[in-house]
């Protein structure tokens, strides 16, 4: 039986299904889940808080390279690239899990990276010409939600699991195994979408206007990541050193991924707001957020709420990129969701240097603090844009 009719009519929806749950897997439950049990390997593991920095920094390098062959490859190689994506985030978690050192376990964590970097662009390949051109845009969000439900199924990993950390490892290495697999069998490969382009006219790098005409989302997405970084990187370590305890970091991490997860349903009523206009009010939200959990560490209900509006601002605000770069070129939105996320991870690593700095100088409010205010900056240019784009009359 041929891939296109495993799955009949319904192979579509298969396809947004299993996509999501490799997004939540690749993103959520191993790429980002490296910072939630980090406490637990450190205790079974020598890793100084230095190498599990730069385990960190490994991590986003690759996870860029990832995305770059994305960059490359997507419009033309997508499946395949769903298969190394699935094999890498698979095969590093499985690493992680039966790491007896702690630099086996630090190049494992490096080389599972790189999965999420690849499977962003080629899904968005994939979803492309697989689904109707009215029905795409909502569909693109739902998978690129997919990091909130990972997020939050990790916290509840974590809570269950830990100490026993390799265990979670474990689940996170079959989820991603079954999850990639069923996106490869549900692509009906040539039932090409609207959005299908021939190769030859859309593979490899674009030209020179297709840079310029981004110039400005590239600058926004760095400033959100640079902006985001500080609740990825010391949202729970605040909260632990402001006496709210283990339990309720790890509770405040699933907070995040709850907030994820709303982008599934509330991209029903969001899919018509144009995406520059949802990156202004995911950005501004993400300020506001950041500055509320490092001014109100010590108040446990303020800190959960500012967690739930951050995750669903962060997810809905990556989304808007795929958005925004489909505006500008739908031919080439894989092309431009990996150079997009590539930058938004780029503005992440600067930020969380940038923002362990001014932990040290002033404090951890200081440091949210920035942040905030560069994810405002994001905001601002978004609107600046828009302006533009009306006097200019277009």
């Amino acid at each position: 039986m041929k891939r296109a009719f495993l799955f009949g009519e319904a192979a579509p929806m298969v396809l947004v299904a299993a996509g999501t749950g490799l997004i939540a897997a690749t993103y959520g439950l191993i790429r980002l889940a490296y910072g939630l049990l980090l406490p637990d390997v450190r205790g079974d593991l020598p890793l100084g808080l230095d190498v599990a920095g730069a385990i960190s920094g490994g991590a986003s390098v690759v996870y860029c390279v990832g995305a770059l062959v994305g960059f490359l490859a997507a419009a033309k190689y997508p499946r395949m690239l769903v298969l190394v994506a699935t094999g890498s985030a698979g095969l590093g978690a499985a690493g992680m899990a039966i790491a007896p050192t702690a630099t086996l376990f630090g190049v494992a964590a490096v080389v599972s990276s790189a999965g999420a970097g690849i499977a962003s662009p080629a899904l968005v390949a994939l979803l492309g010409r697989n689904l109707s051109g009215r029905s795409l845009p909502r569909f693109q969000a739902v998978v690129n939600a997919g990091t909130g439900p990972g997020l939050a199924v990790a916290g509840i990993l974590a809570l269950v699991l830990l100490p026993h950390w390799r265990a979670a490892w474990w689940v996170s290495t079959a989820v991603t195994l079954v999850v990639g697999v069923v996106v490869v069998l549900a692509d009906r490969g040539s039932a090409a979408g609207p959005t299908t382009t021939r190769p030859s006219e859309h593979g490899g790098l674009p030209p020179r206007s297709w840079y310029r005409a981004h110039a400005r989302v590239i600058v926004a997405a760095l400033l959100m990541g640079f902006g985001s970084a500080a609740v990825w990187t010391y949202t729970r370590t605040v909260l632990i050193e402001s006496g709210a305890g283990e339990t309720v970091s790890v509770v405040a991490w699933i907070a995040l991924g709850a907030g994820g997860a709303v982008v599934i349903v509330s991209s029903r009523w969001t899919n018509g707001v144009p995406p520059s206009r949802m990156w202004a009010m995911t950005a501004a939200l993400i300020a506001i957020a950041s500055a509320a959990i490092g001014a109100g560490s010590a108040r446990s209900a303020l800190v959960l709420v500012a967690c739930v509006a951050f995750g669903w601002a962060y997810t809905a605000g990556s989304g808007a990129l795929i958005g925004w770069t489909a505006q500008i070129d739908a031919a080439r939105a894989p092309t431009g969701t990996a150079l997009l996320f590539v930058v938004l991870i780029l503005g992440q690593a600067v930020g969380a240097v940038v923002a362990g700095l001014l932990v040290v100088a002033g404090g951890y409010p200081l440091a949210f603090l920035v942040a905030g205010a560069a994810s405002a900056g994001a905001a601002v240019l978004a609107f600046v844009r828009a302006s533009t784009a009306r006097n200019a009359g277009e």
